[in-house]
């Protein structure tokens, strides 16, 4: 039995070690940067090996313990603005006419999940102002076709690659297109909105490759980085969501914070992991909704599972009582 334990004391110790090590290399293999995701289970995991490590007798102990104790710490502050414990980024708004929400609402549907008419049903509940799914093929589209009938602007780029995505919205819309921010085939939404009061903001709808064997991840952070760099010197405030195939702590995703100037519901409320929906002890916050300042967060949540791999989230937005910004103000 002391043998059994020593083995898996050194082997919990060495993963926890690993995938500590590893991510501060900022290397770009996928094998590297998927080690960003399991932060808490890492940390979590190197708690359980430090309190097996204390009551078996094993070599080397005090630098196990003086190890799993540093990793632990570093992976706890990783994660700790995720909790609840921490200070909230966007506080939320109070006393917003209902004529002044606007409802967001995004999702990747799973591109063979047959479970359509649940989400089609969700869709109906929630009835966004602004929808945004991933991973829709032409049978998607087709399903969801009523859905998208009430709304008059509709950009729709199926794919059978996982890739394609529907955008969709009420709101006025001077602009609305897909675009290409790296060289990998991936579409990026990108809208100029204009909310109930007149008020202009950017939508910037992403779903980048995940770091999967055969992925690395170089595409994908230079799609994140050139979407922040498309707000960073914007006139209008900016929403940007979607799945990012990030987690919301990696440093690329701190990077598109910093390049965009955005904030984030989840700190200071929550992880409100969204990835794998079939198996919620492994969940990970990678569908991400991002605001910058002069809009106002009335509400934030993630939504039931429909037989995607992904939740979807939903957030209320308001311009009520921020500073207005004017149309004739937008980026060109």
């Amino acid at each position: 039995m002391i043998v059994f334990l020593t083995l898996l004391a050194w082997v919990s110790a060495i993963t926890v070690f690993v995938g500590t090590l590893l991510p501060l290399t900022h290397s770009v293999r996928w094998w590297v940067r998927a080690w960003e995701f399991p932060r808490l289970h890492i940390a979590v995991l190197a708690v359980a090996c430090l309190l097996l490590v204390v009551f078996i007798p094993i070599g080397f102990k005090a630098v196990l313990i003086a190890g799993l104790v540093a990793c632990a710490v570093y992976q706890a502050t990783r994660i700790f603005p995720y909790t609840r414990f921490a200070n909230t980024e966007v506080e939320i708004a109070d006393d917003v006419p209902d004529d002044s929400k606007i409802k967001l609402f995004s999702a990747n549907v799973l591109m063979e999940n047959t479970r359509k008419a649940d989400l089609v049903q969700i869709i109906d509940r929630e009835d966004p102002d602004v929808l945004f799914l991933m991973e829709t093929d032409q049978e998607w589209l087709e399903a969801i076709q009523r859905c998208l009938d009430r709304y008059p602007t509709v950009l729709t780029y199926p794919l059978d690659n996982y890739y394609g995505l529907i955008f969709a919205t009420r709101l006025t819309a001077p602009s609305a297109e897909v675009v290409f921010l790296s060289e990998d085939n991936t579409p990026t939404v990108r809208a100029e909105l204009l909310g109930p009061d007149g008020t202009g903001f950017n939508f910037i709808g992403l779903h980048p490759r995940p770091p999967v064997p055969g992925n690395d991840t170089i595409l994908r952070d230079q799609q994140i980085k050139e979407a922040a760099k498309l707000t960073g010197n914007a006139d209008w405030p900016t929403v940007s969501m979607g799945d990012f195939n990030d987690v919301a702590w990696s440093w690329t995703s701190q990077r598109f914070k910093r390049y965009g100037g955005f904030l984030e519901p989840r700190v200071g409320r929550g992880m409100f992991s969204t990835f794998h929906a079939q198996y919620p002890l492994l969940g990970v916050p990678i569908d991400q909704l991002y605001l910058t300042s002069g809009i106002g967060l009335v509400s934030f949540g993630r939504l039931e599972e429909f037989g995607s791999d992904h939740y979807p989230i939903s957030a209320v937005i308001t311009f009520h009582g921020t500073a207005k910004t004017e149309p004739d103000q937008a980026a060109s």
